[in-house]
């Protein structure tokens, strides 16, 4: 009879198994109650929901940068792509022809029995008929032989394009990874700050666009109008405003150091143009006409003028002459932050236009209201 055993316990099953998963469920819960508290309570004061959304509104811009010159880039990469290919088919086209030339005159060849120049004189009955068809034939031969070495030529031109091209459309490809990348962050940000300001309260948002504006009326010269602009993508009130308070800081032309004079006529015209585009919605990647992000104001403005200035702030700060601060004169590029992350055109006054950030329009402010980082004078 044989002999029975006590069935063993598996280690996958029984009480023992059971109070450990109660257990790590109970602590699966308790981690994601911590968790959750952590983004809920204690709650943001609406001071501190401020700081969040300004340093992720910068942390946008720099991305925004960022996303300008890849997008730069890849234009420029694009528009040489366009180039390569499109003389590549015209030299594919010239090949043809000199190979259809090529092709009539193996046939005309094929047709005249291709013999020997000897056994032709050797059966001529008249000798200098026959040196004037060699001399003839010799021209042909002549041209043969350019029309041998101009398809070589077109060939090896149409490899080296091709060849080009290739390394051109990698490069582009690249670009544009880089520029889905840096959009990807943008947009991040961007609704990064959304999600915190839908947290809000209606009393809590009340009091934080009352603090942007108590904040911008400070830094914004009297009757700029600039108070009153949501951050959340609302247009100004005071665009009115803005223009008369640029106006005047304009004709007042005082520099931080005494009086300064617009340099030439070409800054006047950026500065008027940047004039008419106060009130104008802040957007990232804009370059007007109805939209503008920092870079993209500059730009527009001196293009105005007749000055090409490069898409981005780091690029634009080395498009002209350094100047120092206390040197300024209407018309300057004034960057500021470390990064050189942003960009404003000075009208005097220690006062300049500038697209601030998303939900604040194109508007005159004071230079000081950012960490300075220095300034380019171009035209």
């Amino acid at each position: 009879m044989a002999a029975h055993r006590k069935p063993r316990q598996s280690p996958l099953g029984g009480p023992a198994v059971r109070t450990a998963a109660t257990l790590a469920l109970a602590s699966a819960a308790t981690a994601t109650l911590f968790e959750g508290s952590g983004h809920a309570d204690p709650r943001l004061t609406t001071a501190q929901v401020k700081a969040k959304v300004d340093r992720l509104y910068h942390e946008a811009e720099v991305a925004t940068e960022k996303y300008n010159g890849a997008k730069e880039r890849a234009d420029a990469s694009r528009a040489a792509f366009d180039r390569l290919r499109d003389e590549a088919a015209r030299r594919a086209e010239r090949l043809n022809t000199a190979r259809d030339g090529l092709g009539a005159m193996a046939t005309a060849q094929y047709r005249s029995g291709g013999l020997d120049p000897a056994v032709r004189l050797a059966l001529t009955s008249d000798p200098d008929e026959y040196l004037e068809r060699a001399a003839l034939a010799e021209k042909a031969a002549d041209r043969q032989a350019t029309a041998v070495t101009a398809v070589r030529r077109e060939l090896g031109a149409l490899r080296q394009l091709r060849d080009e091209s290739a390394g051109r459309l990698t490069a582009l490809r690249g670009h544009e990874e880089e520029l889905r990348r840096q959009k990807a962050v943008v947009l991040g940000k961007l609704e990064a700050a959304r999600t915190l300001l839908a947290r809000l309260t209606a009393e809590e948002r009340a009091r934080y666009d009352a603090a942007v504006a108590a904040r911008d009326s400070a830094r914004a010269p009297e009757g700029s109008g600039s108070g009153g602009t949501r951050t959340d993508g609302g247009t100004a009130t005071g665009a009115a405003a803005d223009a008369s308070a640029a106006a005047r800081a304009d004709r007042s032309s005082v520099g931080e150091r005494g009086p300064v004079t617009t340099p030439n006529t070409r800054a006047a015209e950026a500065i008027s143009f940047a004039r008419a585009q106060l009130g104008k919605p802040y957007v990232w990647g804009a370059t007007g006409p109805s939209a503008y992000d920092c870079s993209g104001l500059t730009q527009a403005a001196w293009r105005a003028a007749g000055v090409s200035l490069p898409r981005t702030t780091y690029t634009q700060i080395n498009a002209g002459q350094r100047v120092s601060r206390s040197q300024l004169a209407p018309g300057d590029l004034v960057f500021f932050y470390s990064g050189i992350s942003h960009v404003g055109l000075y009208i005097g006054g220690g006062q300049m236009i500038h697209a601030p950030r998303p939900g604040a329009p194109v508007r005159v402010a004071p230079i000081d209201e950012m960490p300075f980082a220095g300034a380019t004078r171009v035209g």
